[in-house]
């Protein structure tokens, strides 16, 4: 690749770390290429071409990744347009135009459009990763295709490199290409007869475009080609006027066939977007997040979309909807903070579909078949029937409007892969018997192709094989995809895996002990590239596959197939930079939760042998605090002096330029022997309702390390306001520790014994009923939840989980105690990612906005994140992360609002790049 990577002004990538990252999809498939190329110019990729085609490698284009029929992976040169050619070239407002390189995500389309009061029409549940050149590619649609079209309806102008390497611009004219004209006179019957017969048949390459009829259109024959035809370098897309006015009308049926067909009477009030869910799915949403919004009685609903010119006209269209539907279970929602939280059930669960309600994992291959909308219904109750006799199971929503139905099913792919070859081959006869398609717009790709057969005569098939050799004569372009086939079932990514090891760290409770399951939780949906929110902190950083949770959790699965040693370099950079947020084991429609997999990875590395330096120095760091906090005067003075904190933290693995946290004068334990309950009450801002009777109840207050050797002052807070609502309040009668460093850094029996010691300390009050609240979110999310799968076998972790509250938590569980209330006062809340994702941030959220705040809630991680921003070689990536969300958050505030962070480690990364003061919510609730 030397030769290639000369000629490039883009990277070439060879590594065994980068092949596995782009090994895969959203798809069932895994195959593994030469090499990864990161075009920077047009030029770039008529060289990649041109040099694929000397040397008889294959071309295959990609964007985020998210294809589920496997047609962004190819075993020779995958060209990865998402990282430099992602650019709005221009918007043409007067013409309604936009022209986009293929790498732009969709979301960042709508915002540059935004201001126009325009809008990309076509918009797939995932826009806020997805690419147009992958949605042109696959001729994506979403909700309001019924309203505003496929994306071939949109294309103008497509600009590629064809098979050959020359450079065409595609548009309205079928001469552009030598022999398509005579091609497509040679072929009328068949474009005439067999394609576009209905808006969603998207399966095989849609040449009804280059009918005189439907305007000879190069350009949108080329969209749905899946890379075969041609690489993308620009296109020029139409764009649609923003709604004036929009509003959500739901409709409640028995099940999802008897909601589809009453598709006609809603199609009548000429919806902008119809989508259908089960009661399942909505389950499966509401035991993720706790709670849905509100819905009218039924086992399946539609989400009815309508517009109008005003409010009140698009509120009569829907009542119009609600008075002739099928249906008397139905309701309205003009908010739009409502609607967007009902829309919200749809978007999540097309994620969590990735599993069964019985918790087994459903898999794509047969997720996106369609039928004329007038069949839907008969096609619904016969599917339920075939998978019945087939014993597989899936959750279903779709595009009901369109006729376009998405499932993943519990396929046998790993066990029985030619069950799930005789389960496809049955449901495309079934789809066809409807007249449907076996595709309504994921593409066909290594999924489908074979099936083509099954749709489609050998005349049609040969008509396709005639339009690729136009474009494509040395079959470079995707090989493998819509014509000559490969196998539904070769390259299964589960085919061939072991069985996992037995576990030696984590239970992995959710995967049955299995290890090799748990890293295959990642499908690839790619939320974790999604453009904002909390997963994945450094891949919003560095807008590399290597840092998402999926390129880091593609490298895991090819350790635990034996392709890789846990001891492999390309392991160890593919971990480097994670956080352990954690934010994935909530965001990950999946449920992968890479900060496990980091310290199983790094324990089953480093397990009786010797460790990186920061493993003993921050894995350890509670043990050096005991000892520090005896002589905080002389530790300050140390660290304090430039010259010697420098030489220290470089011998203890420490970036140097990061400046340490100074210990309190007395930590928080010392204090606490010289306190009485009066004592508090006397300093508290707060009078008990009692004063003179306090209850007697008693709470344990978790003193965690941080806490006691650093902000005291939070301990003492949360001391005094709980002495007020008439509790005793305790701490553990000697120092533990919940042993988090040692997790981070994967010294899990480490960790595990200072676990069971908690476990000791806090018993007896555990065994009585005893509450246990704790102040660093990271430690309290260690005793809720790592506690169980570390040590699953003692009876006691359950009790002691159960038991653990957060500060939010255990106030909102006091019936008569009402915070203070702050009316208009600004506040910037960076909620601790540990709770964000383990333990949950609503009751803070709540209990701030009890108080009349105005609030500004962070979403993304502070970027310090425990060790990992202390570590050496992490100081610009912690410090890109907190220019995610946090440090704008605060500039944009203002130097008066009040800046709440319950973690130590979002005040200290606060005060380092801000010089901000942060404060804990326990002592901002007693005005300190």
């Amino acid at each position: 690749m030397a030769a290639l990577r000369a000629r490039l002004a883009g990277e070439v990538d060879t590594s065994d770390r980068r092949r596995a990252e782009y090994s895969s999809d959203a798809s069932n498939y895994r195959v593994r290429p030469t090499a990864v190329v990161f075009p920077r110019t047009d030029a770039d990729v008529a060289t990649t071409v041109e040099y694929a085609r000397d040397r008889g490698l294959s071309v295959t284009a990609r964007g985020a990744g998210t294809s589920v029929a496997g047609n962004a992976i190819g075993p020779g040169l995958v060209l990865d347009f998402s990282r430099h050619m992602n650019r709005v070239v221009s918007i043409d407002p007067s013409a309604g135009t936009a022209t986009v390189q293929p790498g732009v995500v969709l979301s960042q389309l709508q915002r540059a459009a935004r201001p126009y009061g325009l809008r990309f029409g076509p918009d797939p549940s995932t826009q806020n990763r997805c690419t147009l050149g992958g949605m042109i590619g696959n001729n994506a649609c979403g909700p309001r295709a019924v309203a505003w079209g496929r994306t071939s309806d949109t294309v103008r102008e497509a600009r590629i490199v064809d098979g050959m390497g020359v450079e065409r611009i595609l548009a309205d004219d079928v001469s552009v290409m030598p022999g398509l004209a005579k091609f497509s006179r040679d072929n009328l019957a068949v474009l005439r007869t067999d394609l576009g017969r209905f808006d969603r048949q998207a399966s095989g390459y849609s040449l009804e475009h280059l009918l005189p009829e439907r305007g000879e259109s190069a350009a949108k024959a080329f969209v749905g080609s899946e890379g075969t035809c041609g690489v993308l370098l620009d296109a020029t897309v139409e764009l649609v006027a923003l709604p004036s006015a929009t509003i959500l009308a739901v409709l409640g049926y028995p099940d999802i066939a008897t909601a589809a067909e009453d598709i006609d009477a809603v199609m009548a009030c000429t919806p902008i977007a119809v989508e259908g869910i089960d009661a399942r799915l909505v389950d499966m949403v509401r035991g993720h997040r706790g709670l849905v919004p509100d819905l009218p009685p039924g086992g399946a609903w539609l989400f009815v979309e309508l517009a109008g010119p005003t409010p009140a006209a698009a509120m009569a269209a829907a009542q119009r909807l609600c008075r002739t539907a099928g249906t008397r279970h139905t309701r309205i929602v003009g908010d739009r903070a409502a609607a967007a939280a009902l829309w919200q059930i749809r978007a999540d669960g097309a994620g969590l579909a990735g599993r069964t309600p019985d918790g087994r994992p459903a898999w794509p291959g047969w997720e996106d078949a369609a039928v004329p909308p007038a069949r839907l219904g008969a096609y619904l109750r016969e599917f339920a029937a075939l998978t019945r006799d087939h014993g597989v199971d899936g959750l279903l929503y779709g595009h009901i409007g369109d006729g376009c139905i998405h499932v993943r099913l519990d396929l046998p792919l790993g066990d029985a892969p030619r069950r799930f070859r005789t389960f496809l081959f049955d449901a495309a006869e079934l789809v066809v018997r409807h007249g449907g398609s076996l595709s309504g717009e994921h593409g066909d790709g290594r999924a489908r192709s074979e099936l083509l057969s099954v749709m489609y005569s050998p005349a049609v098939l040969d008509v396709f094989a005639g339009f690729k050799a136009l474009f494509d004569p040395d079959d470079i372009l995707n090989p493998g995809v819509l014509v000559a086939a490969r196998p539904i079932d070769a390259d299964l990514r589960l085919v061939g895996l072991p069985h996992g090891p037995p576990p030696v760290g984590f239970a992995f409770p959710h995967d049955d002990g299995d290890l090799v399951a748990a890293v295959h939780r990642c499908v690839g949906v790619g939320k974790c590239r999604a453009d904002g929110g909390f997963m994945c902190p450094s891949y919003r950083a560095t807008m590399d596959e290597k840092d998402s949770t999926r390129g880091r959790a593609r490298v895991l699965q090819e350790v635990v197939r034996g392709a890789l040693p846990w001891s492999s370099q390309a392991v160890a950079e593919s971990l480097d930079l994670c956080l352990s947020c954690r934010a994935c084991r909530s965001d990950c429609p999946a449920g992968v939760d890479l900060a496990a997999y980091k310290s199983e990875t790094l324990y089953r590395r480093y397990r009786r042998r010797l460790r990186p330096i920061d493993h003993y120095s921050l894995g350890w760091l509670p043990r050096w605090l005991t000892v520090a906090t005896r002589m905080p005067r002389v530790a300050n003075a140390m660290t304090g002096h430039t010259v010697l904190r420098r030489l220290g933290s470089r011998a203890a693995g420490i970036d140097p330029r990061r400046e340490l946290p100074r210990l309190a004068r007395r930590p928080f334990r010392r204090i606490w022997r010289d306190l009485d309950e009066g004592a508090l009450l006397a300093e508290s801002a707060y009078v008990p309702e009692e004063p003179n009777a306090l209850h007697g109840r008693e709470v344990m207050l978790w003193i965690d390390t941080f806490t006691d050797a650093f902000d005291p002052e939070v301990a003492l807070a949360a001391a005094r306001l709980l002495t007020t609502l008439g509790y005793h309040v305790r701490i553990p009668d000697s120092r533990v520790c919940c042993g988090l460093t040692w997790i981070t850094t994967g010294q899990l029996d480490g960790a595990r014994a200072r676990l069971r010691a908690t476990l000791a300390a806090l018993e007896h009050h555990v065994s009585a009923g005893g509450i246990v609240v704790g102040l660093e979110p990271s430690c309290t999310a260690v005793l809720r939840v790592d506690l169980v799968e570390l040590l699953p076998e003692d009876p006691r972790s359950a009790a002691t989980a159960a038991a653990v509250r957060t500060f939010a938590e255990f106030l909102a569980e006091q019936p008569t105690w009402r915070p203070p209330v702050h009316t208009g006062q600004s506040v910037v809340v960076q909620p601790h990612c540990h709770q964000y994702a383990v333990l949950g941030f609503d009751h803070d959220r709540r209990l701030l906005a009890d108080m009349g705040l105005q609030v500004t809630e962070v979403a993304g991680c502070c970027g310090l994140a425990g060790n990992f921003g202390m570590q050496a070689g992490h100081f610009e990536i912690s410090q890109a992360v907190a220019e995610n969300s946090l440090l704008p958050a605060v500039r944009a505030a203002g130097a008066d609002a009040a800046v709440l962070a319950d973690g130590f480690s979002c005040r200290t990364q606060l005060a380092a790049l801000a010089g901000r003061r942060g404060r804990h919510l326990a002592q901002f609730l007693i005005g300190q």
